[in-house]
């Protein structure tokens, strides 16, 4: 997996690739921006399925492989989705995928338009075809991300509910469901930080990559925004979630392990975003590389210890 060790000097718990960011915004002919994308081990690499904004700024899916997790070939054509009802099959757009293995199968989740952003779903097992199942709630509804396992036996996930427009508000809640068709069990997990406790926080939260499980629970890096005198601005943080009843959070922490900083943070299509998707992970090592989305406009890595994360979470949090 792709790893660069912690600079000469570094204190944070997590930090940024010196390479970034990784996949420029014009990395396909007719793209404006590829970003808040998911990755994923395959083969003898990785794959991963891409947010790419066209030049019509049109939101689109793409599959794309690398050997090494930071040069990517990104197919020049999007997705295209077979097998699902004629009434959800038409595409409206996609955007901010996410991407798990369970059991058998690749499972894909994104933001999809259907009389607003809800959470679409389809499964592969080859990344060439990829095939729509039920949208898995009503609009409006954003960051749909699956556990890389069955929870009380049934498919779990947890999402953001919103609304058509930029949302200055957001819980995270989760949902089972015993055959990616019907989802309930709905269960609230947590709010907005209050702005004097956290306030990078304090306006909307959302899940990022797919949970990591670790012996202390599960490990949910999540986005959280700030409502500043010049915007929203995009960070990233940590929770641990019980393992068997995920609706209930053990730690989470105050502090943001990633914020923008850097100009390609800082500058693009909508400024001061870090959003994080994707994570590749190492058992052995306990190495994690966060893949997000910077200034909605490119890609790039941070990189850092499960171990330490979760100690940073337990250490700092606000629960």
């Amino acid at each position: 997996m792709p790893w660069e060790d912690r600079p000469e000097g570094c204190k944070n718990v997590m930090w940024r690739y010196s390479g970034n960011p990784i996949i420029g915004r014009d990395a396909l002919s007719t793209s404006n921006s590829i970003f808040n994308s998911a990755v994923v081990p395959y083969g003898d690499g990785y794959a991963g399925v891409f947010r790419c904004d066209d030049t019509n700024r049109r939101m689109r899916l793409h599959v794309g492989f690398s050997k090494d997790g930071v040069n990517w070939d990104i197919e020049e054509e999007d997705i295209k989705l077979v097998g699902g009802d004629e009434e959800v099959g038409k595409w409206v757009y996609g955007y901010d995928p996410r991407v798990t293995w369970i059991e058998d199968r690749f499972y894909v989740t994104w933001c999809n338009g259907y009389h607003g952003p809800t959470i679409g779903c389809a499964w592969t097992d080859d990344f060439k075809t990829f095939h729509q199942l039920e949208n898995a709630f009503l609009p409006f509804n954003r960051n749909g991300v699956m556990f890389p396992r069955k929870i009380n036996g049934n498919f779990a996930m947890v999402s953001r509910p919103s609304d058509n427009g930029h949302t200055p508000f957001g819980d995270i809640f989760y949902s089972e469901s015993p055959d990616m068709k019907f989802w309930g069990r709905h269960r609230h997990v947590m709010s907005p930080a209050a702005f004097e406790v956290s306030a990078w926080q304090c306006l909307k939260i959302g899940a990022g990559p797919i949970p990591i499980e670790t012996s202390e629970g599960w490990l949910m890096i999540y986005h959280g925004v700030l409502q500043s005198a010049n915007g929203y601005v995009y960070s990233f943080g940590s929770a641990l979630l019980d393992l068997e009843e995920p609706w209930k959070v053990i730690a989470r922490s105050g502090p943001y392990l990633i914020a923008p900083r850097e100009i390609y943070e800082l500058a693009g299509d909508v400024p001061n975003v870090t959003f994080p998707c994707a994570a590749l992970h190492d058992p052995a090592t306990r190495r994690i590389a966060v893949y997000y989305g910077c200034a909605d406009t490119v890609t790039s890595i941070a990189f850092g210890y499960i171990d330490e994360i979760v100690e940073f979470t337990k250490k700092t949090s606000i629960v």
